[in-house]
């Protein structure tokens, strides 16, 4: 009975690592500690998917968002101050959300009127807070166009169907990331660094949950 248990829960054991990493992460900022949480995941969605006879595609789409996030980060972590970094950083995570968009639309659908009340709020966020404070014209429709598509990836998360921790575990991810990146713009555009402590915790977090949420989807 036990042998048969951890057959089939092992891969949580693997998900253990990415919370190991995420820890030390915070301790050290170590770049291979910091991108420890997405490339776990990959390699957990890649496990799952070699299990299986017909692997799902849609998952190719996280692995994606991961890779991408892997490499936002490095420039955000890398740019010092510099806005082209950070812009080319914002670039990168909008082709993660774009992942994790996509993901969500082939196992359900957009819930347009929770993503319509989000994208109000958020539009009126980033013109009556962010815009007046940002002065370079490329890192403003950059902030513009990744808001947006974050805002339809939570969108979309919130429309997915089946298993119910399935769903609820992969919003909270795409809600921990929105909710970093949140944090993110207001330490940026105003200075406000408050919540800084915040960032980190809730990015790595979001990876687990997302992974988490993909071992009982397939498991």
């Amino acid at each position: 009975m036990k042998s048969m248990w951890i057959k089939n829960n092992w891969i949580y054991g693997v998900l253990l690592v990415s919370v190991i990493s995420a820890i030390f992460a915070l301790l050290t900022s170590n770049f291979i500690f910091k991108s420890g949480t997405a490339g776990i995941g990959i390699l957990i969605i890649l496990i799952l998917n070699f299990k299986k006879v017909k692997p799902s595609k849609a998952t190719w789409f996280i692995i994606g968002a991961f890779l991408f996030s892997i490499a936002g980060d490095w420039f955000m972590s890398n740019m010092n101050g510099d806005s082209t970094m950070f812009s080319k950083g914002i670039a990168l995570f909008f082709l993660a959300h774009l992942g994790y968009l996509l993901f969500a639309t082939l196992n359900g659908q957009i819930k347009w009127r929770f993503t319509s009340i989000l994208l109000a709020l958020f539009l009126l966020f980033y013109f009556l807070v962010l815009f007046p404070s940002i002065n370079d014209n490329i890192l403003m429709l950059a902030t513009l166009i990744y808001l947006l598509i974050s805002c339809f990836s939570l969108g979309a998360s919130v429309g997915i169907k089946g298993d119910y921790v399935v769903k609820w575990t992969y919003v909270f991810g795409i809600f921990l990331i929105l909710f970093s990146d949140t944090i993110i713009s207001l330490t940026e555009f105003l200075g406000y660094n408050r919540l800084d402590f915040l960032i980190l915790p809730t990015y790595y977090l979001a990876h687990i949950s997302i992974t988490f949420s993909l071992i009982r989807k397939q498991g």
